[in-house]
């Protein structure tokens, strides 16, 4: 009765190993999204690249850092923020006039998961709050899903009037501005 219960236990034990190298190997492995939000938002750039940082010049840009990983925007396990490199000067980012709506007070960061209810990159909204995505960056949210995926919200440390607004299934993010609440 022992050799049966050893046996099934080894079978167990062994099924498992694949989903715990599945839920780790993304750290080793370069994978991207993996339904974990960063733990906080990109630093602030030190310095201004030497990019003029108009729009088509963020189209041509490469983004897939390492294989597998998109050509967009995107935050690697560890927490960085690739293509967050363009500094405060970016005309690509550049606002009229910033928080012309508000300032978003929904909450920042991986505690508050939004889950979108409807829109487009033009208008999308959840919870009665409403934002755009930066034209630069329509190409980067092409595959969301603007009636059910999840995102997280973080503060912009140099682009004024703008928010980062991360996918939480894709791994990749978009500027976003906010346009208000209902």
């Amino acid at each position: 009765m022992k050799k049966p219960a050893i046996g099934l236990f080894t079978v167990l034990l062994l099924s498992l190993v694949p989903a715990i190298a599945q839920e780790h190997g993304g750290e080793r492995g370069g994978h991207v999204g993996g339904g974990r939000p960063p733990a906080h938002g990109p630093a602030p750039m030190r310095s201004q690249p030497a990019r003029s940082g108009q729009a088509h010049e963020q189209a041509l840009r490469k983004f897939a850092d390492q294989p597998g990983h998109p050509e967009a925007p995107h935050v690697h396990p560890d927490g960085k923020w690739i293509g967050h490199d363009s500094g405060r000067n970016d005309a690509a980012y550049h606002l009229d006039h910033p928080w012309q709506h508000g300032h978003f007070n929904g909450g920042f960061g991986p505690s508050h998961v939004f889950r979108l209810a409807g829109g487009t990159r033009e208008r999308f909204f959840f919870n009665g709050f409403y934002f755009n995505v930066a034209s630069a960056d329509y190409g980067f949210c092409d595959g969301w899903l603007w009636d059910s995926d999840q995102i997280v919200i973080y503060e912009d440390p140099d682009h004024v009037g703008w928010y980062l607004a991360y996918n939480v299934r894709l791994g990749t993010y978009v500027h976003v501005s906010y346009l208000g609440n209902s």
